[in-house]
């Protein structure tokens, strides 16, 4: 009986990195001359896989946006998967930022992915959905490498991961 391989593709950020960066570009913001004074602040919420920028008015807050921006690429973690929101005014004369982390891939893209690895005509590829994950399986490795080239020539929102290679 042939074995089979598979991998999963995935994305999503390191929370460890993403902490790191955060305290990071905290520790910039209370030395920088520019921030003196005013009220900045990042914060970090785990659980929900955000981030707030706070600050004085929208200027400031794309500062600090800049700011930690440097810091999460010089971790590893991608651009692709912090998506910020609208800038809004809070209380107290101050505005915040929310940015989301993107952990897992969405329907949409999952089905984008599947679409893909259709089109390319690959008989013997099986492609399978399961949640927030698209499961890639194949008798022959060589196929297996192929989609993964394909995938990384797409143009997704996000940064995908190729992650959970097994042979049966």
């Amino acid at each position: 009986m042939a074995s089979t391989s598979s991998f999963d593709v995935t994305t999503g950020v390191d929370l460890m990195e993403v902490t790191n960066a955060v305290d990071q570009a905290t520790k910039e913001i209370t030395q920088r001359y520019d921030f003196k004074g005013l009220k900045v602040g990042i914060d970090l919420d785990k659980k929900e896989h955000t981030i707030t920028l706070t600050g004085p008015d929208e200027f400031r807050i794309s500062a600090v946006w800049d700011v930690l921006q440097s810091k999460l690429v010089r971790r590893g973690v991608p651009l692709k998967n912090v998506t910020p929101g609208v800038v809004e005014p809070a209380g107290g004369s101050t505005a915040r930022q929310v940015l989301k982390m993107t952990n897992g891939l969405s329907a949409e893209i999952a089905r984008e992915i599947v679409k893909t690895i259709k089109e390319a005509k690959l008989r013997k590829v099986q492609t399978s959905i399961q949640g927030d994950t698209v499961r890639i399986s194949s008798a022959s490795k060589d196929d297996l490498q192929g989609v993964m080239a394909l995938l990384r020539q797409g143009d997704y929102e996000v940064e995908l991961k190729f992650e959970n290679f097994r042979t049966n």
